[in-house]
Formats: structure tokens, C-alpha cells, sequence
């Protein structure tokens, strides 16, 4: 009975001239030789880099992340937390010491701790307040109170996924129970910026309205309300600004009062540009009121400085 064996390179089964035979053809010999040097040109890449960094003293992040076998992240992250020491050269090139990454991990040293293992520190008299103080501030750190998501969608009217990505941004303690996230209650209406019962007020603008009715940009709109702590709102990716706050600090009745000309008015009475006119009100002190990117200019003052202006020869 003739001898039969498995091809190692394809796995068939043929029969052997030979007890040495590995391989069922000519052309399998030649796949696997060309696979066995592939293999040993792919090691020599691999060890390349490291081979180049052996006798360095000066890393880029991504050369101290080849050499400590993790990702360039995670180098990041040692030298943000200040435990790795890195200099910056220029805005795009950073180095970090060889002899700083031995430190760290010298200061550093794996210890295995077992429960029971650690002996209770000693009270001493100087220092028995200061772990009371510390359990206490842990406690007032505590989360306990905390909102289901359907809750904080339901309050303040956001979607699931970006309750969580945002959670996670700004770093919410959250708890995970039976399969349904809750948050932290006092984070979330940090976050949202819950400084007063927003359920007694009525009248809202959304960004466009407040736009139209006050003439100011989106930026300079929500740096007014955060400067003045105007009650905002979110819902469903749209920000809510309360009405009346607004029309108390900007005080849009006086656009239509008759006591005031706005520059415009100025302008086409008396037939002014706007560089004169804003040189006559500094020089002649007329009371300015701004309202938006409105000036509004006392009438009784600019008609009286008019009249000194037509009585000079």
C-alpha cells in the first residue's frame, strides 16, 4: 500500500515519493517558500523601528509609543496627567526623554495587593481631623440622586444618542442598572444650566426670533445670555431664550419712543453721515442709549444741538 501525507501548504492529501516529501506539487514547494520569506521580510519591518530607536535619547510621541508597546493615545494621556515629561519644540513637532519614560516607570513600581493585606494607618493626634474632613467630602461628593434617560428626555427635551455622547463629553457620572442608564441629577442640571424654575415662564424665543427682534449675531446673542444669566432652554436640538429677561436688560420699548432718534432718523433729517453724527454726540455729549447694535440718541438733545449748529454764522 502506497504512503499517503497532507500537503502543508495546501492540505491535500497525495502520495509520497519519499519519506522528506512535504509538499504535494512543484508549484505548492514554490508558494510556501515564498510565503516563508514574506514572513521573514514582515519580522525585519516590524523589528525596523524598534532596531532604530534602541540607542535614541530623543522620542517623538509616536516612536515613545513604539517603544513602550502601546498606542500614541495612551502617550498622550501619560503626558497630559502629568506623569510623563514631554517638551514642546514647536506646534508640531514634540520630544520626550528616554530617561523620562525610565523615571516614570521607576517611580512607578507593580505592587500586588491582597485584601487584608494593607495595615491601617496610624491616628495620630495633629491628623485626626483632616480624615474626618476628607470622609466628609467625599460624602458631599457622592452621587445619589439621578435621572433615567427617559426622564432627561422628557425634562429637557434631547435625544438619546446625544444625552450619552454628551454625558460623556462633559464627563456625568452615570450608572448603568439592569440595562438603562441614569445620570446625576446635579450634573445634568449643571449642565443644562438650571439656575431658576424655567415651568413659570411663558414666553420663549428660539435663536432666529431673538435674531430678528433684538438684531444681534448667534454669538453674540449667547454670550449676552450667559453674561447676564438669562434663562435659556433646549429642546430637541433647537436653544430657547426667555422673553421676557431679554426685553428687560434690552429694553426694546425705546426703539419706538418718540423721546428717541435712532442714527438712521439722524441721518435723513438733518442729512448727517454717520461719522459726523457719532462725532457730534461725543463732542456735544448727547445721551446715547444702545439698544442691540441700535444707537438711540435723546431727541430734546440732538434738536437743541441742531439749533446751536444753525445758528452759527
Amino acid at each position: 500500500m502506497k504512503a499517503t501525507k497532507k500537503c502543508q501548504f495546501c492540505g491535500k492529501p497525495f502520495v509520497t515519493r519519499s519519506g522528506m516529501q512535504r509538499y504535494c506539487s512543484e508549484a505548492c514547494q514554490t508558494e510556501a517558500k515564498r510565503a516563508r520569506t514574506a514572513q521573514k521580510n514582515n519580522l525585519f519591518k516590524v523589528a525596523l523601528p524598534l532596531m532604530e530607536i534602541q540607542h535614541q535619547e530623543y522620542l517623538t510621541f509616536s516612536k515613545a509609543a513604539t517603544l513602550m508597546g502601546c498606542s500614541r493615545q495612551y502617550i498622550y494621556k501619560l503626558v497630559a496627567i502629568g506623569k510623563l515629561k514631554a517638551s514642546r519644540i514647536s506646534n508640531r513637532m514634540a520630544i520626550i526623554r528616554r530617561a523620562d519614560i525610565e523615571r516614570m516607570l521607576e517611580g512607578n513600581p507593580y505592587h500586588r495587593i491582597l485584601p487584608g493585606s494593607t495595615p491601617a494607618p496610624k491616628k495620630s493626634a495633629s491628623s485626626s481631623q483632616s480624615p474626618k474632613r476628607e470622609i466628609r467630602e467625599k460624602e458631599n461628593d457622592e452621587v445619589l440622586d439621578f435621572y433615567s434617560g427617559e426622564e432627561v428626555m422628557t425634562l429637557y427635551k434631547v435625544k438619546q444618542s446625544w444625552l450619552y455622547t454628551s454625558a460623556k463629553r462633559n464627563r456625568i457620572p452615570i450608572c448603568r442598572i439592569a440595562g438603562k442608564n441614569y445620570y446625576s441629577k446635579r450634573h445634568i442640571d449643571e449642565f443644562f444650566g438650571v439656575s431658576v424654575d424655567i415651568s413659570k415662564i411663558t414666553d420663549w424665543l428660539l435663536t432666529e426670533e431673538a435674531e430678528e427682534v433684538f438684531g444681534m449675531k448667534p454669538s453674540a446673542l449667547r454670550a449676552y445670555a450667559y453674561r447676564h444669566r438669562i434663562p435659556t432652554k433646549r429642546e430637541y436640538g433647537r436653544t430657547y431664550y426667555s422673553k421676557s429677561h431679554l426685553d428687560e436688560l434690552r429694553r426694546t420699548d425705546l426703539v419706538n419712543d418718540e423721546r428717541y432718534y435712532t442714527v438712521e432718523q439722524v441721518q435723513q433729517i438733518y442729512g448727517l453721515s454717520s461719522a459726523n453724527i457719532c462725532h457730534i454726540v461725543k463732542v456735544k455729549h448727547i445721551e446715547k442709549v444702545k439698544v442691540g447694535v441700535k444707537n438711540l440718541l435723546l431727541r430734546s438733545d440732538v434738536e437743541r444741538v441742531m439749533a446751536e449748529r444753525n445758528k452759527q454764522p
